[in-house]
């Protein structure tokens, strides 16, 4: 029995490598919080003469620090990694993550976050990383019509993320049906932190899409509605267009006939204007035989008077010579 045991207890031995069995890897910082043109002293324990990987990562997972040092005889190590510059866009302030990478103990490793911070007092606060969730979709939408959904992912002011399925992972939607659709292998990227999901609602109602994010540890909550209609809007405008469309043909008519009846106007105005042209030229013509028959009158009446005083003469001559 005893020999039993041995053996078994020397097949363990031979499976579990001697390095990974006493694997040793420690990291710590002389502080949680810095800021500008601070150094940033990382400190810690592995392996004796073994290969350490130090990185640095900002806020938005991108790697703004690397290095590589060798332990001592006791594995212990030391070392400035950078001295915190002034805040950019690519070095802002946030939650900071340091990771020592062993390549002697299968590749095993340690993480510590750190804040960057624009205050000079420092005080001992808990690292806490904050992660928000935005979505972005259409109010309205129609059946069978596919629209688009946009997720951006941030951490501390940046695009944070990189595999959907993965950030994504428990993102869905509630249909009006009261029913729950996974959406989160739906998803493709953008940019970093930016995704999109093309979607083709089958049904009329509210959809909510309730979008889960999830970073180290992490997770964040955002969620929009879209109402789907028989109809979208663009059919509608198209309508509004055509409407439109025949409203202005309407409207060109009865400009037109406006055209025509000032036309019919001006020329009723036009013989209005000859009418009292002609009355005038009547009145005057009138006027003027008025005058006429009173100068012939005046002419003619002592005519008539010589003719008959002539006329009496010679009746008044043969009665004498009778």
């Amino acid at each position: 029995m005893k020999s039993q045991i041995l053996l078994l207890s020397f097949i363990l031995l031979l499976i579990i490598p001697v390095n990974e069995a006493f694997s040793e890897l420690e990291i710590s910082t002389t502080s949680q919080v810095y800021s500008e043109g601070q150094p940033l002293f990382v400190y810690g324990k592995g392996q004796p003469d073994e290969t350490l990987i130090i990185r640095l990562f900002s806020p938005d997972d991108t790697i703004v620090g690397f290095d590589q040092l060798t332990t001592t005889d006791d594995g212990s190590f030391n070392h400035v990694l950078l001295i915190w510059p002034k805040p950019t866009s690519s070095f802002p302030f946030g939650t900071y993550t340091i990771e020592v990478i062993s390549t002697e103990q299968n590749g095993i490793s340690q993480k510590l976050d750190v804040k960057f911070t624009s205050t000079t007092d420092l005080m001992e606060i808990p690292i806490e990383r904050h992660v928000l969730t935005s979505v972005f979709a259409p109010e309205t939408a129609a059946i069978n019509n596919p629209f688009r959904i946009f997720v951006q992912t941030t951490s501390d002011g940046l695009l944070i993320g990189d595999d959907p399925k993965e950030l994504l992972q428990t993102t869905h939607i509630h249909l009006p049906s009261g029913k729950v659709e996974t959406i989160s292998n739906a998803f493709s990227t953008l940019h970093q932190g930016l995704y999109y999901l093309d979607y083709t609602p089958k049904e009329e109602g509210t959809y909510v899409f309730h979008v889960v994010s999830f970073n180290q540890g992490t997770i964040s909550h955002a969620s929009v509605a879209t109402n789907v209609l028989s109809q979208d809007l663009g059919g509608i405008s198209n309508q509004i267009i055509e409407l439109n469309s025949v409203l202005k043909e309407t409207s060109d008519e009865l400009d037109t006939l406006k055209s025509e009846i000032e036309r019919f106007g001006s020329t009723l105005e036009d013989a209005s204007t000859n009418i009292d042209a002609s009355v005038t030229s009547v009145s005057n013509s009138v006027f003027n035989i008025e005058e006429a028959s009173s100068q012939l009158n005046s002419l003619f009446f002592p005519i008539v008077a010589s003719i008959g005083i002539i006329v009496a003469l010679q009746i008044a001559i043969l009665a004498r010579r009778r």
